[in-house]
């Protein structure tokens, strides 16, 4: 049953409905045209032979008796040249002289019948199948002429003609010329159902594949992929959409994973010196004397499971920002900038930092969410503070070029390796440097930084070269943003 739902079957069986429906169409089409031009052109045929026989037969009638040998000799002749039965009666419908046989036709004084003759007094002519009263035997489609002579002036109708062709001939002809049709017919429909058989075999083939693969992924085969997408077709379309949400689906998993580890690392170490330091104060392994100083150590490592869960929840309400409702919003950027410097001032006045600003003289407006913007001002530049030597510079420079608003923080400090770059957006990575340089960090502010840019379908850039370290991230401008000033900019210099 599983093979007579299938798209296989269905389409197979939609295509030979079709095919089938569509020559039984045609075929019945075909055969009532072959029919009416074989019919019509041998009752045309009939009709013109009728018509040079009467021209013949008036002709000699002056001349021969209607019933001589001559006249007898002549149909016959007509008969044999145009393949039709001619027979020849008088006005009272008793036949004179036939196309058959020159003696002892048996055709001769038979009667034909009244209704015939009816026809051709009133009308002049008569067509029709019929075996004339059984002079013929059978049906036979029959035309029949008035013989006229020119008698002291006045038409005078003499004898009456006959000419008549069998109907057998006329279907057989049509019955082979139909059997021809049917023949090609069926063997352009035998061709047609192989075709359609393995076409749609061939369309549901990948269908099939990607099924069995969607089988093996939902069982958790992240390694599964599908061929075909080298075909230029809704096929080849499909396998590609199909290995790329595999692959999506991949790194999200690998993501989740590691996401789970590291959330399991960072967590172990705080809750494993919690627990023994509060373990030790309860059953008095630690003396009294130094339990101030335990709890102190809990209370900080309380403090850092405390950042971790909130940078974990900041970092999910990032993931989850949509990229149309923020592209709605516009603000001042150098506002945005003041603010950071101005909640970091302690940290840097702590350090002593040489602070270089440089602020276009006019505003510029950016699009985007100002609080998530001021998340990234801010973790760069805290990150820029942390791996700052004491008495070291930090430089911030904003400018605009090509639609786009550029902002750079730059730092002096220890030259961040090349191996180690390409993986500084990653989540809790953390270096050997900032391993001993930030012990309270979690290791997700870049990469918080990097996720909000990205819902901004904006870049951030990182160079570390000569103890300088720069992050530079591109903002767009604010469709209504007015022309101000590149290049006045003012210089403000904080020597702590």
């Amino acid at each position: 049953m599983k093979s007579i739902r299938s798209i296989y079957f269905k389409n197979f069986l939609t295509i030979a409905a079709i095919l089938g429906i569509s020559f039984l169409i045609l075929g019945v089409a075909f055969a009532s045209f072959s029919y009416r031009l074989i019919i019509g052109e041998k009752r045309e045929a009939v009709s013109l032979s009728a018509d040079e026989a009467t021209k013949v037969v008036s002709a000699y009638s002056t001349t021969w008796e209607f019933d001589s040998f001559d006249m007898k000799m002549t149909l016959s002749s007509l008969s044999s040249s145009t393949g039709f039965h001619i027979l020849l009666c008088d006005t009272d419908g008793t036949v004179v002289s036939c196309s058959d046989r020159l003696i002892n036709c048996p055709h001769i004084g038979a009667s034909v019948p009244e209704e015939q003759l009816v026809s051709l007094r009133a009308n002049g002519d008569f067509s029709g199948v019929s075996d004339l009263g059984g002079i013929y035997g059978e049906p036979r489609y029959t035309i029949g002429r008035t013989i006229e002579q020119n008698v002291d002036g006045s038409i005078v109708v003499k004898a009456y003609l006959f000419c008549s062709g069998n109907t057998k001939t006329m279907a057989e002809m049509w019955r082979q010329f139909s059997g021809i049709f049917s023949t090609v017919a069926m063997m352009v429909m035998l061709i047609a159902f192989i075709i359609s058989l393995i076409t749609t075999k061939k369309q549901a083939e990948p269908i099939n594949e990607i099924a069995a693969a969607a089988h093996r992924f939902a069982r958790g085969d992240f390694s599964v992929r599908v061929g075909g997408t080298e075909r230029h077709d809704e096929i080849g379309d499909l396998a590609e959409a199909f290995n790329s949400m595999v692959s999506s689906l991949e790194r999200s998993e690998n993501m989740r994973r590691e996401l789970i580890g590291n959330v399991s690392h960072e967590l172990k170490t705080p809750m494993t010196t919690i627990t023994g330091f509060a373990d030790g104060i309860l059953d008095g392994t630690i003396p009294k004397e130094q339990e101030e100083k335990y709890l102190r150590v809990i209370s900080s490592e309380t403090k850092r499971l405390s950042r971790l869960v909130k940078s974990m929840l900041q970092m999910s309400q990032v993931q989850a920002m949509n990229t149309e409702n923020i592209l709605k919003n516009s603000f001042d950027l150098s506002d945005v900038i003041c603010e950071a410097l101005l909640s970091l001032e302690k940290k840097i006045n702590d350090k002593k930092l040489d602070v270089q600003v440089n602020l276009p003289e006019n505003a510029i407006f950016v699009r985007g969410a100002r609080d998530s913007i001021m998340q990234v001002v801010y973790n760069l530049t805290d990150n820029a503070i942390k791996f700052s030597p004491s008495g070291g510079v930090l430089r911030i420079d904003l400018w605009k070029q090509g639609g786009k608003a550029f902002v750079s923080v730059r730092n002096s400090g220890e030259t961040i390796s090349k191996e180690e770059l390409p993986l500084i957006f990653d989540r809790f990575h953390k270096s050997d440097r900032s391993r001993s340089v930030d012990r309270d960090g979690v290791g997700l502010g870049l990469y918080i930084v990097k996720t909000i840019l990205d819902n901004h379908n904006e870049d951030i850039y990182v160079t570390s070269q000569d103890h300088i370290t720069t992050f530079t991230f591109t903002l767009s401008l604010s469709p209504d943003q007015g022309s101000a000033k590149d290049h006045n900019v003012y210089k403000k210099d904080k020597n702590n």
